[in-house]
């Protein structure tokens, strides 16, 4: 059983609960960009860009490193995998679920009598009224 409650699990979630830090993390998985490179595509001040970082960052997903004035962040991908197994999970719950379900409906469809097959409504022909 995957441990459901823990601190880390947590702060990954909610990490990835933002669609601009989804966004800002796919593109630190091509490679690594400065604070203002992650802002640039939400049209963003570098203080909103800060705060997201800083959530990607106590989640563990990313490291920031300062090189003169410029912060640098590259991605660390550690923690996704805890989240993963969680997800994997049920996943599999989920997909256990869904095979008995198929399975009952197929023995369900055995047990009924087919249908009998609709006959085409009579259509009045060479202008016969009905």
């Amino acid at each position: 059983m995957v441990e459901l409650e823990t601190p880390e699990l947590d702060s990954v979630f909610h990490a990835l609960g933002d669609s601009t830090r989804r966004r800002m993390l796919g593109e630190l998985a091509q490679g690594e960009r400065t604070v203002g490179q992650l802002a640039e595509p939400f049209s963003i001040s570098l203080a909103a860009a800060s705060k997201h970082i800083k959530a990607l960052e106590n989640a563990g997903l990313i490291h920031r490193e300062v090189r003169g004035r410029t912060h640098h962040c590259r991605l660390a991908p550690g923690p996704l995998a805890g989240a993963h197994q969680w997800l994997s999970f049920y996943e599999r719950f989920w997909t256990d679920r869904l095979d008995v379900l198929e399975r009952l409906l197929r023995q369900e469809d055995e047990r009924q009598p087919p249908a009998p097959e609709e006959t085409p409504p009579l259509t009045p022909q060479n202008g016969d009224d009905p």
